[in-house]
């Protein structure tokens, strides 16, 4: 097993495993500690714990006097109840009840307890892995995990946020009213205006140098805006978009990151980020990502988001994660993080969450981003929330089943771009935010299309923003050839448009989302679109795509297209309904007035480029009370984010979905390259659906799976969570059940792997080799001891396109061995 370089690992936990104050007993907790993660830490170059001591306010609150006793997080569920016990609870047995202790009699901690706790953990890590150990602090905004005299009753000022209900979230740009009690930062008290920033800053300096932290952890959201778990925010209400206050926040928001360094300038600053996604952010709460990676901070970038082990929306996490990582800080690494234990909320996702499933290890892993060179980078930091769960226990049983399929993940991961690559408007979408043309109603739907498109199926493996896609094609021309680009409808950016079109009048794939009302006219002639007067509300809508098959029920012929939710109205008509090359794949219909609702072109000129565009519904409305869009109902309409998918078929890669009623969830998939070979990864929330796909190569057949071959098409059954290799792909008219299984490689030394596929009918097949190693096709013959192995070679040709160098052969029945 070859496992790429980890930079780091992070083992997150509280202090409740700390159940005695003595030295002895503290140091064992540091080595059970160790001992559990040493397999995967032994491929780390360091080790970081980083403790949640409370919430954050053991920092607002320290005075520089080591003996003084902490308000540490020793409660399982709410600490901080702001309302009364409700009457279904009389005996205060829920967690969002009331108080609850989460053992008898805990131990008093105080600052220099916890300063020996952090000098053992990196005595004791280091004398034990050989490693650096670094330990982190932690600051949430919320009323969660510790009880805070300073959030909600001295300062209530700057707890603006309404995440947990009125008045519950610290928002990094509050302004704090003077008090007198003493600070280790002030001394004499807080002088009236105190931008937060600056107190946290210094209270940060003081606290982390006195007592041995390397760095300090900003949770849910914290320096990113207002509302960071929920839709609506500064600049988005539920029912109108207001940007007038988009200048005046994003500087508040900037100013509290300046602020908090000029008094805090060194320690590394890490984050959790919000729960959505980037362009979200910015058009609900003018949150200035751009300004914030590029503002010299000394900080890593948000993971993804834990939120799906909770709400089962993975497409938000894998969205939102995408979002932020197509670009970085300093263009330098970004971590991954997995949700193990909760130390407050009385759950360990990995067993009832993920019903101990992989899946929310393999797809987040399998994601990639391109840098400005054409590198594929994936996180080289993991991180893990946390080691210890809500009662103080740390069960090995859990690093022992996780941590094989972090390796696994890791030596799987991805080494050049995927099928279908996201280019991201990284810059655009500030400018449509911040600039003098704002249109943040088309930021915000155009992203959570993307979260509804990969909800419902859309394989999406890599991301690259808009600046790396120019700069990586002149590093690296052609290392897109054998992607499809997926890219919203360029609006700020002529020279993307062109390095599109150019791409595509070269023989590429270009799949484009959203309203073409601002598109250029070279653009529009492209897609053979002009703009008529908009319609929307509930429209009837045609599809003439290769989509999903349901056996008990139909797929709605009405879609819901709400102007506010979607950017504006459908407005595209044809410009020429003559033109041959068009083909309009759907159409919504309203009071007799016909708008295109996707099509894809393809000129003879452009050598078997295809151009395809999906003007795109936001199937979710907003509701109040929830944080998040509600998904319409497919029982009522049609989920316009499926087209996404379904127009893939068009450009020859098909993902098809089998299930009984269009009620039933869609399986998520993620397919990555590594090696020369495919990976693919997914999540299945019903496993009775079918996944029946089909590449312009051929049907993939996965290692380990039987599939029955049928129109071209391999189909599968997978479990809840699942991740397999693809080196071979099958082309044949023929049916036939089709094995692809790793057999031994026991004949003689030299060989590496055999992979047998059975079952081929007339069949071409195509094998991708692995780098730096010569293969072998291998057909059965019977030997003088009666034994029938694969021992004679099979003619076989080679190829070379842009998917990779591979070995075929045609017209072929029977069984093979792919050896090497």
């Amino acid at each position: 097993m070859s496992i790429s370089p980890i930079r780091n690992v992070t083992l997150e936990m509280s202090l409740k495993p700390f159940k005695v104050m003595n030295d002895n007993a503290i140091r064992a907790v540091c080595r059970e500690l160790f001992r559990q993660w040493d397999a995967l830490t032994r491929h780390a170059d360091m080790i970081s714990v980083m403790l949640w001591v409370a919430d954050g306010s053991e920092i607002l609150d320290y005075r520089g006097d080591l003996d003084q006793e902490i308000e540490w997080g020793r409660y399982a569920g709410m600490a901080n109840p702001f309302r009364p016990t409700p009457t279904w609870d009389p005996e205060n047995l829920a967690l969002h009840s009331g108080i609850i202790i989460y053992m008898d009699h805990p131990p008093v901690i105080t600052y220099r307890w916890l300063r020996k706790i952090v000098a053992m953990l990196k005595s004791v890590g280091g004398a034990m892995t050989g490693k650096p150990i670094r330990i982190g602090a932690t600051f949430d905004p919320g009323d969660e995990f510790a009880i805070s005299t300073f959030k909600y009753q001295r300062h209530p000022e700057v707890s603006l946020g309404a995440t947990r209900g009125k008045a519950t979230f610290v928002t990094c740009y509050g302004i704090l009213n003077e008090d007198h009690d003493v600070y280790a930062g002030f001394p004499n008290g807080i002088p009236q205006g105190t931008p937060f920033g600056t107190f946290f800053g210094r209270q940060c300096q003081h606290f982390l140098s006195d007592l041995g932290f390397d760095y300090i952890w900003f949770s849910n959201g914290f320096g990113f805006g207002l509302e960071t778990w929920a839709t609506t925010g500064v600049l988005f209400d539920g029912y109108r978009f207001d940007p007038k206050p988009a200048a005046e926040t994003r500087k508040r928001i900037v100013d509290f990151w300046r602020a908090f360094r000029a008094e805090c300038p060194d320690y590394r600053i890490e984050t959790r980020g919000t729960n959505l996604i980037a362009g979200v952010d910015l058009a609900a709460d003018a949150t200035p990502l751009a300004d914030i990676y590029r503002g010299d901070l000394n900080m890593l970038p948000p993971p993804n988001s834990p939120w799906a082990a909770i709400d089962g929306d993975f497409g938000l996490e894998l969205v939102g994660y995408l979002s932020r990582i197509a670009e970085l800080p300093n263009d330098k690494h970004y971590p991954f993080r997995f949700y193990l234990h909760d130390p407050w909320w009385q759950n360990s996702p990995w067993t009832d969450r993920y019903e101990s499933q992989p899946h929310d290890i393999y797809l987040p892993l399998a994601l990639s981003r391109v840098n400005a060179w054409g590198d594929v980078e994936t996180p080289i930091d993991i991180q893990f929330l946390t080691v210890d769960n809500t009662w103080g226990e740390m069960p090995v049983k859990y690093p022992n089943e996780v941590i094989p399929h972090i390796l696994k993940a890791r030596e799987d991961e991805p080494d050049q771009v995927g099928p279908v690559v996201w280019v991201y408007p990284f810059d655009e979408y500030h400018d449509m935010v911040f600039g003098p043309e704002q249109r943040l109603d088309v930021v915000f739907f155009e992203d959570w299309l993307m979260r509804g498109a990969v909800n419902t199926g859309l394989p999406l493996s890599t991301v690259v923003s808009s600046k790396n896609l120019l700069s990586s094609m002149a590093a690296r021309p052609g290392m897109y050839d054998g992607s499809v680009l997926l890219a919203p409808v360029p609006e700020v950016n002529p020279d993307l448009e062109r390095a599109l079109l150019d791409f595509v009048a070269g023989g590429g794939k270009v799949l484009l989302y959203g309203p073409a009302t601002h598109a250029s006219a070279a653009l529009r002639q492209a897609l053979n679109l002009r703009i008529a007067s908009p319609i929307s509300g509930e429209l009837e809508i045609k599809v003439a795509l290769p989509g999903d098959t349901l056996s008990h029920d139909h797929f709605r012929e009405v879609i819901n297209h709400r102007p506010l939710m979607c950017g504006g109205g459908m407005a595209e008509v044809l410009a020429d309904e003559a033109d041959s090359c068009t083909t309009v794949a759907a159409t919504a219909t309203a009071d007799g007035e016909t708008r295109i609702a996707a099509l894809w072109r393809s000129e003879p000129s452009w050598g078997g480029g295809a151009l395809a565009w999906v003007r795109g519904t936001n199937s979710n409305d907003y509701r109040a009370g929830e944080r998040l869009l509600v998904p319409d109902d497919p029982a009522v309409y049609f989920r316009g984010e499926l087209l996404l998918r379904w127009m893939l078929a068009r450009l020859g890669m098909v993902f098809k979905m089998g299930k009984r009623t269009a009620t039933m969830r869609d399986p998520i998939t993620c397919v990555a390259r590594h090696r020369n070979a495919y990976y693919f990864s997914g999540y299945v929330p019903n496993t009775t659906v079918t996944l029946s796909l089909r590449f312009p190569q051929g049907a993939p057949l996965l290692v380990g799976h039987e599939t029955v071959l049928v129109n071209g098409y391999a189909t599968y059954t997978m479990p809840r969570a699942w991740h397999h290799e693809c080196r071979v792909f099958v082309q044949q008219e023929a049916e036939s059940q089709i094995t692809c299984a790793e057999i031994c490689p026991l004949e003689r030394r030299g060989l590496k792997r055999h992979i047998l596929v059975a079952g081929l009918v007339n069949a071409t097949a195509r094998f991708y080799p692995e780098p730096g190693y010569e293969p072998r096709i291998l057909l059965r013959t019977p030997d003088a001891d009666g034994r029938i192995p694969f021992n004679v070679s099979v003619p076989f040709r080679r190829g070379e396109d842009a998917t990779g160098p591979y070995i075929y052969i045609e017209g072929f029945t029977g069984d093979v061995q792919f050896t090497w």
